[in-house]
């Protein structure tokens, strides 16, 4: 049968743990949050892309609009000025522009077309992706909302658990409380069974006077033993029983 200050300690270092799990989630919850967030204006980036490259090749197709509508007046200038010119060589050379001013439309209008070809592909490229990243957007927005309600459960499971731990400590005298949580600083479990000689925490032998200790016999008189290696509070597992 344990001590009952060992009872009483083990019923501390449930709820104390407990305590310390339910804050390292509310700890890790803002982080969480912040990383789906991240996901939410990557997609958000994405479909911004998207649009972007349709919107420049709209841009692009407009300024070859503009180039082939005053490459064609240049055009009409051309011929109109060839009907009043009376020199032969005028006339050529007139010709000679208007020849390369209508290569030069025909070039833009092919360009025109292979723009007009990008932009469909551009549009209908934009549109599937757009369905597709609003409707990961909308998962992402819904798994934030379920870990904010997830936060706001762990907040109030942690403010049990505080008053749980609390009530836990009331029973025990100060120089107890004082070991454990000296001990609690800087390793958990506190306290742990002994096997077969061995801390149930750093797992290495324990001197005979401890195990004496622990199992309440021989000359030992300390109330709580520790581990000569790693400093717990040990106890007889077969004590349970």
């Amino acid at each position: 049968m344990l001590p009952v200050v060992l009872e009483k300690l083990l019923i501390l270092q449930a709820r104390d743990r407990r305590r310390r799990e339910l804050e390292v989630q509310l700890k890790a919850a803002p982080g969480e949050v912040t990383a789906v967030e991240k996901k939410i204006a990557a997609e958000r980036g994405a479909i911004e892309a998207a649009k972007l490259e349709w919107q420049q090749l709209e841009s692009k197709k407009k300024v070859l609009e503009t180039e082939i509508g005053a490459a064609e007046q240049k055009c009409a200038k051309y011929k109109t000025q060839q009907l009043e010119v009376r020199k032969n060589d005028e006339y050529r050379a007139l010709g000679h522009e208007i020849e390369t001013t209508e290569a030069q439309i025909g070039k833009l209008e092919e360009e025109e077309l292979g723009i007009l070809y990008s932009i469909e592909t551009a549009k209908a490229k934009f549109a599937a992706a757009e369905a597709e990243l609003k409707a990961n957007i909308s998962g992402h927005e819904a798994k934030i909302r379920a870990l904010k309600d997830r936060a706001a459960v762990i907040e109030a499971e942690l403010a049990t658990a505080r008053a749980d731990v609390d009530s836990a400590r009331t029973p025990l005298t100060e120089p107890v409380l004082r070991i454990y949580d000296r001990i609690a600083q800087r390793q958990m479990p506190v306290c742990v069974p002994l096997r077969g000689g061995k801390c149930g925490g750093c797992h290495l032998k324990v001197s005979s006077e401890v195990e004496s200790a622990a199992r309440g016999k021989g000359d030992a008189t300390s109330a709580l033993p520790t581990c000569d290696q790693c400093g717990r509070i040990v106890w007889w597992e077969s004590a349970l029983t």
